[in-house]
């Protein structure tokens, strides 16, 4: 198991965890949060709430679960200028975002890496048929939305020249090759 400084003297401060739901992407922040270091989740952490993709307006109390049809109209957006005071927070010391929003591409440009989480489709029904940490993908409209976006995230990051990790491992694993591809990027442990 890998230790932690959170003083950082690489170039890389801001590191993206992404993945499709179920992936472990909230597991992995709570593993490097453990291991010291600044890992924030973008679900819990306010950095994405749900919008009105048609008005822009953000939806306050979203239905649990989601009825038919909703997944259409809505879309879970993360929030610009909350990454960008994460980046200002974060010169001195590496910091992990970790979450998975349907503007990704708006943010991209302040994080200095990103990793892509990936599973395969059996584990992504195992995984969000029975987590505790939320209820998203218990409902089949969120399970198919997970199953349509699983092959497609992998496709948009690797070309988009993120790191590609199997989350499919032991999470220790994960997070060790989590921090395997910032030390790969700077050639020095964060």
């Amino acid at each position: 198991m890998r230790t932690s400084v959170n003083v950082y003297a690489g170039g890389v401060t801001l590191v993206w965890v992404t993945g499709n739901s179920g992936t472990g992407k909230s597991t992995v922040c709570g593993v490097l949060r453990a291991r010291g270091y600044v890992a924030l989740d973008a679900d819990e952490d306010g950095f994405c709430r749900w919008i009105d993709r048609a008005t822009g307006e953000v939806v306050v109390d979203p239905p649990d679960p989601v009825p038919g049809g909703w997944l259409d109209r809505y879309g879970w957006a993360i929030v610009r200028e909350r990454v960008e005071t994460l980046v200002e927070e974060s010169r001195s010391r590496i910091a992990f975002l970790c979450g998975s929003a349907e503007n990704e591409a708006d943010v991209r440009d302040l994080f200095d890496l990103t990793v892509c989480l990936v599973i395969d489709e059996d584990t992504l029904r195992h995984r969000l048929a029975t987590r505790t940490t939320n209820t998203f993908g218990r409902h089949p409209e969120e399970l198919a939305a997970a199953l349509k976006w699983n092959p497609r995230m992998r496709a948009i990051h690797e070309t988009g020249g993120a790191t590609v990790i199997d989350a499919s491992k032991p999470v220790t694993e994960v997070v060790d090759n989590v921090i395997d591809a910032v030390q790969g990027l700077t050639g020095s442990t964060p």
